[in-house]
């Protein structure tokens, strides 16, 4: 089974790249985030007639989460628990059968939390929280996860091409690293570090050539549970999409889960 997450940067900028992308890499479920589209104006024909069924969780002109599957999920929530006043469209998680039982995939669009001092890094960090308390209740049930999603962590210096751009940044701050440890040690595995101790990038800038410079930074993650680690037969990053005409600034991270 492969699953993949893809910050996708707007969906409907983006629906020839998706479209094709599908084709090519035929994942058996994608999680996308940042779709920008309510749910009655996301593009699902299109999608439905690639073979997949939707299910979104959107929000007018920014955020927004997805997952498209090949098949029907048996059940789906929509909205990180924790906090009723969050009207943010950031989480969705879907429970999928499979031969050996069922796999649990959350797609994850975490706050970026700039700029520094103001309410928007608290409010990443309180939802960072937040998760933590998810992925614990979900860990107890001791079944196949995949907590997928751009993060907005970089969770390391080896985790961005000149790590010294980064430190007066959200996505590099102790605080926001220490939460994405946290959540790691909970008994996640993070599925790229678990194949390569490369430098390995999801993200390159639009500006100042960064895609063609490779001045990337790794922020997009799958992380497993145990039982997840376990399955686990491969991890790829499609970072050759980023070269595509209208691209998203993020690519597609993917993992093959014998389950």
């Amino acid at each position: 089974m492969q699953i993949a997450t893809w910050n996708i940067n707007g969906v409907k900028a983006r629906m020839e790249t998706l479209l094709a992308w599908l084709r090519e890499a035929a994942p058996d479920v994608a999680c996308l985030q940042e779709i920008k589209a309510v749910d009655d104006q996301f593009p699902a024909l299109e999608i439905e007639a690639a073979g997949y069924h939707v299910e979104t969780h959107g929000q007018k002109g920014f955020n927004g989460v997805a997952i498209l599957s090949k098949a029907k999920p048996d059940e789906v929530l929509r909205g990180l628990p924790g906090d009723p006043a969050d009207e943010q469209a950031r989480y969705m998680e879907a429970v999928f059968s499979t031969g050996s039982g069922v796999v649990r995939v959350a797609s994850i669009y975490l706050p970026n939390g700039n700029p520094l001092g103001t309410e928007k890094f608290p409010y990443k960090l309180a939802w960072m929280k937040r998760l933590q308390a998810r992925a614990e209740s979900l860990l107890a049930l001791e079944e196949p996860l995949v907590l997928a999603g751009d993060y907005n962590v970089i969770p390391e210096p080896r985790d961005a091409r000149h790590p010294e751009a980064w430190t007066g940044d959200a996505l590099a701050q102790p605080e926001s690293r220490d939460a994405f440890a946290r959540l790691v040690h909970l008994g996640l595995t993070d599925a790229v570090r678990a194949v390569t101790d490369e430098p390995s990038f999801t993200f390159w800038d639009y500006q100042a050539g960064a895609w063609q410079k490779n001045n990337g930074i790794r922020i997009d993650h799958l992380l497993l549970s145990p039982e997840s680690a376990r399955r686990l037969r491969g991890v790829r990053i499609d970072s050759h999409v980023r070269g595509w005409e209208k691209p998203s600034d993020h690519v597609p991270v993917v993992v093959a889960l014998d389950v």
